[in-house]
Parts: structure tokens; sequence; C-alpha cells
């Protein structure tokens, strides 16, 4: 592939991009002498953790940051400086030669109304459609970015979607004016991995039919290899790193960009967290100019390996022939679990992968026996959870304990760390309040967070911060099995090797097993033992991790690992469409 080099005439010219954000307790510097190109039919991609800057600065390209931002610099588009041009101008550029697709698209549609209704409206505004027109236009729109039988699905509200449907519909919503630019701000974050190749796939064919340029903004660096020609290195708001894309994956120069790729589990490496652990980003402020940095840390090889799964006759879970169902609003029934079975030793991590929708959080609610087994058993420590009434379970909550994906939504917003680790330790009958606090205290130190975490309110942490405390609320009570329900799909690079290295040694330190549910198979191979792959309500594959990553049997278990981003040169167009369609 030839790399696009931009030059003077460069559709994209931000030059001294700096955005101020004036609050109550000072200004905040959010992007800091920010320069870069894009030319037409070039895919640039902005990379950083969260807080760096780079949704700022996408949103700052066409002025959507609000009235406490300023802004000053350059930002040069197609002739015409976008910073300087009067609203009016502005919004004839917005959503026509400028679009923008954003990271939550459920957030960015409007509930109220059909989707294929505000497709047109883009079409009518920008370029003067009629009706019948517009609604003919959005029919191939929506055809083209292949959500099925559009003719059906164009007056569908956004909540009949998929998350993956609804983001299709923000693409057909961006692309409809046919812009010469198009911002995708982390375009597949949280997305299956199947899903994400088919969206990452039609935007790149997108950008060469419509010889579009194409900002990606993402932390995810396996989609920078493989989708894009150039990539700039954001910390802190400031630029660090810009390299070709292969480029800056083979020989990194900057301390940054070498520990995000080192962090990276789509870096092509294959580790094991019994091996070794994930390389760590640590920020830290100066305390003589206050100025922020990092360290990048390398941890070397545990001191001890971690202790082999014990495979004994009786198993610390059992599943057998455990069935799901919900009764559709047609009538009939939905088996959402059809007949699983499976064992997890003590010691053990059995990873369990799939797409949205195969199954995966139905059966651990089963487990948990927050829904109830249509038939099956669960046999836990030898005793049938199955049969058992609320009563009868509550002895044994507290030896099977669960960390949800979101943990912002699972935890109570309005109580402090300390009065839901205390309501959690008072429900399974620890009544002395010192021991409690003792507790607490402990809990919260192993989980790496300072005893001051106890008297501040989630909205006070970060994501990773807040999912320590689901880890904390789920160990306090000290079980023996935990279930993980994809912890860290939304979380940054460095921050996701933080929380996984943080698992690993908890399970070492307290001889716990998981299961660890993900739609990622790269986390899955470094955390697991076993892996488990679901699809439609059923177990296709299972063996061990690298069994499963070599030697795949299953076609479906072969379109997961195809649809992995690896570190090499850019797939053509159809190359993922060409394994998919053997899947099951």
């Amino acid at each position: 592939m030839s790399l696009i080099t931009p030059s003077s005439s460069a559709l994209l010219d931000v030059q001294q991009l700096n955005v101020h954000f004036r609050s109550r307790s000072g200004s905040h510097h959010a992007v800091k002498n920010l320069d870069f190109t894009i030319a037409q039919g070039e895919t640039l991609a902005l990379v950083g953790e969260s807080g760096c800057g780079k949704s700022t600065t996408a949103l700052a390209l066409l002025r959507l940051l609000g009235p406490e931002a300023n802004l000053s610099g350059r930002i040069q588009f197609d002739g015409r400086n976008i910073a300087d041009l009067p609203l009016h101008e502005l919004r004839r550029i917005r959503g026509h030669a400028i679009s923008m697709i954003f990271q939550e698209p459920m957030t960015s549609l409007n509930p109220v109304h059909t989707i294929g209704s505000q497709i047109a409206e883009t079409l009518r505004l920008h370029q003067g459609l009629s009706k019948e027109a517009a609604r003919k236009r959005t029919l191939e729109m929506l055809d083209l970015v292949k959500i099925p039988e559009p003719q059906r699905r164009i007056d569908d509200y956004p909540h009949h979607l998929s998350g993956g449907q609804r983001q299709r519909v923000m693409i057909a919503m961006a692309v409809a004016c046919q812009p010469r630019l198009l911002i995708a701000d982390e375009p597949t974050t949280a997305l299956d991995v199947t899903v994400q190749a088919r969206i990452l796939e039609l935007l790149d064919q997108l950008r060469k039919d419509l010889s579009m340029g194409l900002l990606i903004i993402t932390h995810d660096l396996g989609v920078v290899s493989q989708w894009a020609d150039r990539v700039l290195v954001m910390f802190d708001g400031e630029k660090v790193e810009e390299a070709p894309a292969l480029e800056l994956f083979h020989s990194p120069q900057h301390a940054y960009s070498k520990g995000l790729l080192g962090a990276s589990l789509h870096a092509g490496k294959d580790v094991h967290c019994c091996e070794a652990r994930l390389p760590e980003i640590h920020r830290h402020t100066d305390p003589v100019s206050g100025l922020r940095g990092f360290k990048h840390i390398t941890p070397p090889l545990p001191e001890r390996q971690a202790a082999a799964p014990a495979h004994t006759a009786v198993p610390l879970l059992s599943v057998k022939g455990l069935h799901t169902t919900y009764r559709k609003r047609e009538g009939g029934l939905f088996h959402a679990v059809d007949g699983v079975s499976f064992d997890i030793a003590k010691g053990e991590t059995l990873g369990l992968v799939g797409e949205s929708g195969c199954g995966k959080s139905s059966l651990s609610r089963t487990l948990l026996k927050l829904i109830q087994p249509a038939s099956g058993q669960i046999v836990f420590e030898g005793t049938d959870l199955a049969p058992l009434n609320e009563k009868q379970l509550k002895p044994w909550r507290k030896r099977i304990q669960m960390v949800f994906q979101d943990p912002y939504a699972s935890l109570n917003p309005r109580r402090t760390v300390f009065d839901t680790l205390d309501a959690v330790l008072a429900v399974h009958g620890e009544k002395d309040r010192q021991q409690r606090r003792q507790r607490i205290a402990q809990t919260l130190d192993r989980v790496g967070l300072p005893g001051s975490s106890a008297s501040r309110f989630p909205h006070e942490f970060s994501g990773g911060q807040r999912q320590r405390i689901g880890i904390a609320r789920a160990l306090i009570v000290r079980p023996s099995l935990v279930i993980l329900d994809e912890p860290v799909s939304a979380l940054d690079v460095s921050i996701q090797a933080q929380i996984l290295n943080l698992l690993a040694e908890l399970k070492e330190d307290f001889g716990l097993s998981y299961l660890f549910i993900s739609h990622d198979l790269s986390v899955v191979r470094y955390i697991a033992d076993r892996v488990l792959v679901m699809n439609q309500g059923q177990i296709v594959e299972s063996g061990d991790r690298r069994q499963i990553w070599q030697a795949p049997q299953h076609s479906y278990t072969q379109a997961l690992i195809a649809a992995v981003p690896k570190p090499e040169a850019r797939r053509s167009a159809g190359a993922f469409q060409d394994v998919i369609r053997n899947a099951v």
C-alpha cells in the first residue's frame, strides 16, 4: 500500500490549535498547539487515552464545543479557515462537507423519531430534496451501509436496532451528503469484534468510493494498525508522535507510544497472565512545576508462577444441560441459553466469548439465579443451586460474586464507596462495625485505591477506578467464584492493562476462580486458561486458550478470530466478509 503524502494542498490543515475550557476553578488547557493535516482519500488515526484531548479536537474542528470553550488557531478546510467562519456559513459545512460519527449512537439519535426521518432531515436540509426523493435516497443509504431489509427498517425507531445497526445508521446519516471529510469518534468502542470489523471495513470502502478524508479517533491500537495510513499520538492535549501506521507499530519513537503498544493486547504478542504481566502506564505530577507526565513501567516476570487449576473429581462449578428461555412478544419461546454444559475447576479462569445476543449475559445471570433456569443443573461446591428458593440461596450468594461491564451504572450514585461496601458486608451477616471498617480499608488497599476513596461518590472517579470499586465490592465477601461480565471492554488500553494485571494478582492471592465473559478474544487469550465459544445460545467450541487461537475448529470461532485487529498491512475491502460468510 502506498501511503498518501500530505502537502500544502491538504484537504484539512490544522495549525496551532488550542482549546481552553473555563470553569469556576479556573481554566483547563485541553488541546495545546496541535498541528496536523489530512489529505483527500487519507485515513488519519488520532490515538490516546481518555482525557488526552482527542474528542475535544474532533469537536473543535466543527466548533461544537459550547460557550465555555475558548478556541484559537487555524482550521483550514478546502481553503477556508473554519475557526473564523460566521455561524450561518459554518452550518452549511456541518453535515454536508464535513460530517461526524459520534461515539454513542443511542445518545446521538433522537429516540422519538424514526431512523429514516433522521437521515432524510439531513438530505432535505443540505440538498433541498423533496420528501419523496429524500426517502428514496435514505433507502439507498440504508442499503449502502448494509442494514437488512431497509424497506422495513426505515420506519423503525433507534431502540429497535442493535448497537451495530445503530452505528450503521449514524454512518448512513454522516455520509448521506457525500462529505469530503468524515470524523469518526470512537466508532467501534464496545462493539463486538465481528461488528467492529464490518463497521471499519464499511468506512474504508466509503472512503475509497467517495474519495473522503477520514479522521478516526480511537484508543484501540489494533484498529489503527489495520485501517489507518498515518497515526497521531496525543498525551495531555499535546502531539507526542506522528508517523505512518506500520512505522509506528514497528519502531515507535516516543516513550508514551511505546507504553501504549506495550500495554496493548492487539500488538501481536501472545502472553498469558500466568507467564507475564502487561506493561502499565502510570501518571504523575511534578511536585515543583506542577506539570503532568507519565512513567512507563514494564513489570518483571512474577517471582512465583500461578498455581495450576486444581482439576479434581469434583469441580468448583458444574453446569449441566442448562436452559434459559424468554417469552416472545408475538408468542412462543426464545432459547437464550440452549442446553449449555461446562465445568470450572478451583483456581481456573474460564473464558466465555461470543457476539452480543449469543446468550453470554443470560448465562451469567442464570448462574447467579437472577434469572430462573427453565431446566438443567447448576452444581456449585457439590450443591445444585437450580431448584433452591431465594431464602435457601442466601448463604450461597457470597460464594459467587459478579463484576459488571459498566461500573457506573451498577454503583448507587447517592452512596459513598464506604456505604456501598459496608452495605454488602452487613447484608451478608457481618455485624461488627469495626470489623467492617477494617475489611473495607483492607479491600480498597488491595485493589489499588487510597483510603480516602471511601468517602467519595462514584462520579468522582475515573472509569478504571470505578471498575476497581466494582471488583472491591465483589471481593469483600471473599467469594470462591467471580463472574466478570465484559469488565474491560470500554476501557483505554493502559487502564485495561492495569485491571487485567490486578485480576491476575487477586486470583493468585485469594485462590479465586473466574468466569471471564468477553467479545474480545485478545483479552480472553491473555486472562483465560480455557475458552468456551458461544453462538445462538449454545457452546459451539471449547478448548485450551492456545488451541482455540491457533487451530479453531468451528467456522464461527474462525470468523471471530479473523475479525480481531492485527498489526499488519491494511486488509482489502471484503477480506473479512470472505470468512464471515462461512460462519454460523
